[in-house]
C-alpha cells in the first residue's frame, strides 16, 4: 500500500474512531425519543361502518382503498349502524377503533358533556369532523295513502296519493330501523315532537335492504332510513313508481328544535334530470355523518383518514357544495386536535416533497430532532480537537524518548555508542509512523530534532576524543 493510500486510510480510521461515539449517542437518544412517541402509525386500523349496502358500507371500502396506498390496512366490520358503533368505540374489549357515527345517535348525557371544555378533554371519543349529510328519508306507498284516504270517506279516483304530515301514518305498518341503528332515535324523538303515540302504528325493527323489500312487496306501508344518497337503496327507491318521499315541510323547524339536524333540499331533477327525478324539490331534516375515533387513535391515522375524507367528501353532492366537507361545524364531541390543524391549514408542508412516511417522522419528532441537535451540537466541538489531538500524539510521543536521549548526554557515564544505538532505534520507528499529508509538517519536525539530538551526541564524542 502506497503511503498515500496509507494517508488516507489513517485519516479515515481515525476520524472514525473518534466521531463513533458521538454517533452512538446521538443513535440512541433517537431510537429512545422513537420509541417513547411511536411516530410510525401502525399498520392495521378497524373501521366499523354499517349495515349492508349502506353508504357506510360504501365509504368504508373507499377510506380502505386511499389508506392502502400507504402501506395501512382498514379492516371493516359491518355493525347494525351508529348507536352499535358508538358502543363499540365505547367497549375497551372490541377491536373498532373508529367508526361512522351518525348524529343525534349519542346519548345526551355525552353530548353535554362534549360542550363543557374540561369534560370535553376527558371524553374517551374524539371526533375527526363532520363528513356528509345523511338526509332522513321517510318512503311511503301511494296505495297506503289512498287506503287511508278510503277509511276516511268514499274511495274516488281522486284520492290523494301524498302525506303532508306524520300523524296521517296512524295505522300504518311502518319500518323504523334495527336496534343498534341511528334511525330509530331520530325516529322516536320527531313522532314526539309531532305528539304520535309510537303506538299509533305498527313498527317494524327490520334494516334497510330487507326493510326496502318488504315496503316493495306491501308488508311495509313506509320505512324511514337515515342514509347518505350514495345507498343504492335511495337511488332505488326514487325511481321506484308507486313509492314516494315524504317531504318535511317543517324542515327549518325541526333543524331549530334539534340542534344536529339541518334543513336540506333535494333539488328537482338531481337524479335523472332527462326524466325530471325527483319532479319536485324535497324538503329534508339531515343529520351530519362523522368519523369517531378512540382518543388514542395514532395521530398519524388521524392525518390520514383526513385527507381521505377530504379527497371522499368535499367534491359536491346532492346536499353539499364543493369543499363543505370535512367540517369542524355539527360536530357533538370534540373535535381531534391533529384534525383541527389538518382543516386548518390542510396537508403537512413536507409531504409536498417527501414520501409520507419520511414527512411524518419528521413532523412527529421535530421538536425531539431539535431538542437533540441543541445538545449534540455543542458537544461535537469536541470532535476536531480531539481528532487532531489522536494524530499529533502519533509524533509528540516520541519526544519523551528524544528527551530522554538528549539529557543522558551530558552524563560523565554517558556510553555514545549506546545513545547512537538508541536514537537510530527511534529513527528507525519514526520512519514506520503514517500521518495525513495535513500534519506531515510536525513529523518531518521530528526527524530534524532527531538529527539535532544525532549531531549533539556526535559533538560530544568529538570533544571527548
Amino acid at each position: 500500500m502506497s503511503k498515500l493510500l496509507k494517508s488516507v486510510w489513517l485519516s479515515l480510521r481515525e476520524g472514525a474512531l473518534v466521531w463513533t461515539p458521538f454517533l452512538l449517542i446521538t443513535a440512541l437518544l433517537l431510537a429512545l425519543a422513537y420509541w417513547v412517541l411511536k411516530p410510525a402509525p401502525p399498520k392495521r386500523v378497524v373501521l366499523a361502518t354499517g349495515t349492508e349496502q349502506g353508504a357506510y358500507e360504501a365509504f368504508g371500502k373507499q377510506y380502505a382503498q386511499v389508506l392502502a396506498r400507504y402501506g395501512i390496512t382498514v379492516e371493516l366490520r359491518p355493525s347494525q349502524g351508529s348507536v352499535a358503533n358508538l358502543q363499540a368505540l365505547m367497549d375497551p374489549d372490541n377491536p373498532v377503533e373508529i367508526a361512522f357515527v351518525q348524529g343525534g345517535s349519542a346519548p345526551a348525557e355525552m353530548v353535554a358533556s362534549a360542550d363543557d371544555p374540561m369534560a370535553a378533554h376527558d371524553s374517551p371519543l374524539i371526533s375527526l369532523g363532520s363528513l356528509f349529510y345523511e338526509p332522513v328519508w321517510l318512503f311511503y306507498r301511494e296505495d297506503a295513502v289512498r287506503r287511508s284516504a278510503g277509511a276516511l270517506g268514499p274511495r274516488t279516483p281522486q284520492a290523494p296519493a301524498v302525506i303532508n304530515s306524520l300523524d296521517a301514518m296512524n295505522g300504518w305498518t311502518v319500518n323504523v330501523g334495527t336496534e343498534g341503528s341511528g334511525v330509530t332515535p331520530i325516529v322516536m324523538q320527531l313522532l314526539a315532537a309531532n305528539r304520535i303515540a309510537p303506538e299509533s302504528m305498527k313498527m317494524l325493527r327490520l334494516a334497510p335492504t330487507p326493510g326496502v323489500m318488504e315496503l316493495l312487496e306491501g308488508r311495509a306501508d313506509a320505512m324511514f332510513f337515515v342514509s347518505a344518497p350514495e345507498s343504492p337503496l335511495v337511488r332505488m327507491l326514487l325511481q321506484t313508481p308507486g313509492i314516494r318521499l315524504f317531504d318535511f315541510a317543517q324542515a327549518e323547524a325541526y333543524s331549530r328544535r334539534f340542534p344536529y339536524l339541518s334543513h336540506v333540499t333535494l333539488p328537482r331533477g338531481i337524479v335523472e334530470l332527462g326524466a325530471d327525478i325527483p319532479s319536485q324539490d324535497y324538503r329534508l331534516v339531515a343529520p351530519t355523518a362523522t368519523l369517531l375515533a378512540r382518543r388514542d387513535l395514532h395521530p398519524a391515522l388521524i392525518q390520514l383518514f383526513m385527507q381521505a375524507a377530504t379527497q371522499l367528501h368535499s367534491p359536491p353532492t346532492w346536499f353539499s357544495r364543493t369543499g363543505e366537507f370535512p367540517s369542524a361545524r355539527n360536530n357533538e364531541f370534540p373535535v381531534a386536535a391533529e384534525a383541527q390543524k389538518y382543516l386548518r391549514d390542510g396537508p403537512p408542508f413536507l409531504q409536498r416533497y417527501l414520501p409520507f412516511w419520511a414527512a411524518n417522522l419528521v413532523d412527529r419528532m421535530w421538536v425531539v430532532l431539535a431538542a437533540i441537535i441543541a445538545v449534540m451540537l455543542p458537544l461535537s466541538r469536541v470532535i476536531p480537537p480531539l481528532y487532531e489531538f489522536r494524530i499529533r500524539s502519533r509524533v509528540f510521543r516520541w519526544y519523551g524518548q528524544l528527551r530522554a536521549i538528549e539529557e543522558r548526554i551530558g552524563q560523565r557515564d554517558a556510553d555514545r555508542t549506546a545513545l547512537l544505538a538508541e536514537l537510530d532505534d527511534v529513527e528507525h520507528r519514526v520512519e514506520r509512523i503514517s500521518v495525513p499529508l495535513s500534519y506531515a509538517d510536525e513529523l518531518y519536525a521530528l526527524r530534524q530534532h532527531i538529527d539535532m539530538v544525532r549531531a549533539r551526541i556526535k559533538l560530544g564524542a568529538g570533544a571527548q576524543a
